[in-house]
């Protein structure tokens, strides 16, 4: 059955017909079968279903390009024992090795469902995850996929392999990214994608590097790269080189490999990821509040890197990275004219080609053929809105909670602000409880 969205202003995210100041779009199965004037669809489809947005915006649904759902139980936790954190390794070894060390599978279900719950209520309709637990590896991805699949949610998972807490937890983890890598495979589902995980260079050796690589075989690599200058320093001082040529020289660096935030990088290693055409993904709040340094992600823009952006667990609102990712480069660069351009894109046009190139199909657009993620979103603008400024209005106007309904793969997960794939007030409450058995552990 077709299903129609309209009387709404439609923003498309396709050029060739960018808004529509009363759009619609056609649904059927989970993909847009169609889209245009309100008047048009009802006329062209008069037996669709039909939900009337009251003249809210309709849009694609946002893409998450990095996050860390296991991150979710340790909102709030005060770590009594542990000393302030005065750089980036320290933040590490205080707070975030501690936390996965002690998740078990019951933690990160709940962390799962309350992210990706959390996702849907700003807008967030698909998720590129990069997953740690070192007390419980085995299965990990399996229990976010699980989650991910009841509430019907896009995502793409990885387990991060690292030395940091021993070959036996390294091994496991080469483990659980190869079963899952054959099981996300064996379930042809465009909602279901599979990289291999590794945590950074600084955090693994070169046998399990190399072992890592060998494993993965087509996948793609989901890695953080250069954030801190530690990672760099720590590359230079093993091995004799930057970052990003240690991971070229291993085979790590391709198109469907995605580098995380890359802050401190040269042109010469910007080259390199060019010419391999991987994808660097930028996460402003997250670079800022760890305090590691400025991600030259406009200049690797220039350069022809395909850059999109992610939250690194910092939040699940897109919107709210997209204002930071503006405001960052123009206070970085002393220039107020950058970014206005380039942060959109970043969001709206490059985490589209990026799941184009990791799912095999086109989502973040409305397109004939395109996957059907769409959201409405409650926004009473002061002034109008047009094809022209739609970018402006994004960035000064709309927020993850002005989210009113979000559609994944042609059917709703939240409709009118209520989650329809699970009992979210449940959801929460076993969340909370969990939580704090969690913190005593931690």
């Amino acid at each position: 059955m077709v299903h129609l969205i309209g009387n709404g202003r439609l923003i498309t995210r396709n050029s060739n017909a960018p808004f529509f100041g009363d759009g619609c779009v056609a649904v059927e199965g989970g993909s847009i079968l169609d889209y245009g004037g309100t008047a048009q669809m009802r006329q062209k489809y008069p037996d669709a279903v039909f939900d009337d947005a009251e003249g809210r915006l309709i849009m694609p649904g946002l893409i998450n390009a990095h996050g860390h759902i296991y991150s979710a139980l340790a909102r709030g936790m005060q770590l009594k024992d542990s000393p302030v954190s005065k750089n980036f390794l320290q933040i590490l070894q205080n707070l975030w090795w501690r936390v996965d060390r002690a998740l078990g599978l019951k933690e990160i279900h709940n962390s799962a469902m309350t992210t990706y719950i959390d996702g849907i209520k700003n807008g967030v309709t698909t998720v590129i995850d990069h997953h740690a637990s070192a007390g419980a590896v085995s299965g990990s991805l399996a229990a976010i996929a699980e989650a991910a699949k009841r509430l019907g949610v896009r995502t793409s998972l990885c387990y991060e392999v690292s030395d940091r807490d021993g070959s036996d937890i390294a091994d496991q983890g080469i483990r659980e990214n190869a079963a899952f890598i054959r099981y996300a495979n064996a379930q042809n589902s465009d909602m279901l994608h599979a990289m291999f995980g590794m945590h950074a260079s600084f955090t693994i050796s070169q046998p399990t590097l190399e072992r890592c690589v060998e494993t993965a075989g087509d996948a793609g690599f989901h890695i953080h790269v250069a954030e801190g200058i530690e990672d760099l320093r720590d590359c230079q001082s093993k091995y004799g080189m930057r970052v990003v040529q240690r991971l070229h020289s291993a085979g790590v660096l391709k198109p469907n490999t995605i580098a995380v935030h890359c802050i401190h990088i040269d042109d010469g290693e910007m080259a390199l990821l060019k010419e391999t055409d991987t994808i660097v993904v930028h996460n402003p709040e997250s670079n800022m509040g760890n305090a590691v340094g400025y991600s030259a992600a406009l200049h690797m823009m220039d350069k022809g890197i395909l850059v999109g952006l992610g939250t690194d667990g910092f939040t699940t609102d897109m919107f709210e990275s997209l204002k930071a990712a503006n405001i960052l480069h123009k206070h970085q660069l002393k220039d107020p004219g950058v970014a206005w351009a380039e942060s959109p894109r970043m969001l709206f046009e490059n985490n589209r080609k990026i799941c184009g190139r990791l799912f095999g199909r086109e989502v973040g657009t409305i397109k004939k053929g395109a996957a059907a993620d769409i959201i409405v979103v409650d926004y009473s603008a002061p002034t109008p809105v047009s094809a022209g400024n739609i970018d402006a209005h994004m960035l000064f106007g709309l927020m993850g909670r002005s989210v009113f309904s979000t559609m994944v793969g042609g059917k709703y997960v939240m409709k009118d602000r209520d989650i329809l794939t699970a009992d979210e007030a449940k959801v929460y409450a076993d969340s909370a409880q969990c939580a704090q058995a969690f913190w005593k552990r931690v």
